[in-house]
């Protein structure tokens, strides 16, 4: 597993050269919310499709 920074690194080399600061930012929220969701997942678990979609049965139209 990489260091935050060792992430940082990467995620710059994948951007353009051309990129706004706007840009990185955006990019670094993304990471930290998908890492987040990842931590989460892994202390509290995960649910099926087939129950996701009970629980939002009262939102889907089919």
């Amino acid at each position: 597993m990489n260091t935050v920074k060792e992430e940082i690194k990467i995620l710059l080399e994948k951007l353009p050269d051309d990129c706004t600061i706007e840009d990185i930012q955006y990019h670094l929220y993304v990471l930290e919310k998908i890492q987040k969701g990842i931590d989460r997942a892994e202390k509290e678990g995960t649910i099926s499709h087939e129950e996701a979609k009970k629980r939002l049965n009262k939102w889907l139209t089919e």
